[in-house]
């Protein structure tokens, strides 16, 4: 089975990851990275953030694409129409594929007027935004911002703009389901439900109330042409969660969520 990563974060020599890499069970370097997609068949991946606008993450090995990162330093900086313009140009090359937006630690919600040039670039250029959606790291953030109703709002008011709920919301399933049943330019990743390196047989059985919820929802929705595969790497062991994803999802719709759904919202 072929896959596509739809949401990972690649931050090579940084402390915090280093650790949370290895109690994921992996390396944060990138030979190890590479040697795990070899592996696991692993054919693509998506990075958000790209280290914010500030680099045009001309490193980045060629399995990886990449969305630019839109983060709280937006609204605090005197100076938006940079951003406007480095988004631009940004956006213009084809190894990013979207936008990413960070509400819960920004303090804002994505319905700022601020945001409406940054979704006029998206649907210039037929690239998503990304949205963080639900539970965040760290108590600096804020939940009201990453509520996954937000993007109810915003799809309808930019109806020409694909937004992707990362996370699906978690932990507010039902509410994401919703926002997924009702509009159809919003799909959703499914990285960060797991976290660590648990015994997959000792996790889906200590964990099936909450394992029963997601699936119950996501078949409520039924629209698994709008689900995609991602791990949050290295905040999640890749082996465990491709079975963790399995686990969710209907066998006959594998290569969807897996990999074609990715491939076509991010134009991969």
């Amino acid at each position: 089975m072929k896959i596509i990563d739809a949401h990972i974060h690649y931050c090579p020599k940084k402390p915090y990851f280093d650790t949370i890499a290895r109690e994921a069970g992996h390396e944060n370097t990138e030979s190890h990275l590479l040697r795990e997609f070899k592996r696991l068949g692993i054919e693509h991946a998506v990075v958000m953030g790209n280290q914010t606008l500030d680099s045009d993450a001309a490193s980045f090995p060629e399995s990886l694409s990449w969305c630019v990162g839109i983060d709280e330093r937006f609204f605090t900086e005197e100076t938006p129409s940079w951003w406007y313009d480095r988004t631009e140009r940004l956006l213009a090359s084809k190894a990013c594929v979207g936008i990413k937006l960070y509400p819960g630690y920004s303090h804002h919600y994505i319905t700022d007027k601020k945001y409406e040039p940054i979704y006029e670039l998206a649907e210039f250029f037929h690239k998503p935004v990304a949205v963080h959606t639900g539970a965040t790291a760290g108590t600096g953030a804020m939940l009201k911002y990453s509520h996954p109703l937000i993007v109810d709002e915003a799809a309808v008011r930019f109806p020409g703009v694909r937004f992707v709920l990362c996370h699906l919301g978690n932990p507010w399933i039902t509410d994401a389901a919703a926002v997924l049943d009702k509009n159809e330019n919003v799909t959703a990743d499914l990285s960060g439900i797991l976290e660590g390196n648990p015994s997959m047989d000792q996790f889906l059985k200590d964990k099936a109330g909450y394992l029963s919820h997601i699936r119950t929802w996501l078949e409520y929705l039924d629209r698994y042409d709008k689900l995609m595969y991602g791990t949050d790497w290295p905040l999640a062991n890749m082996e465990g969660y491709i079975a963790f994803t399995m686990s969710l999802i209907p066998e006959k719709k594998w290569d969807q969520v897996f990999y074609e759904n990715a491939r076509r919202i991010y134009g991969l």
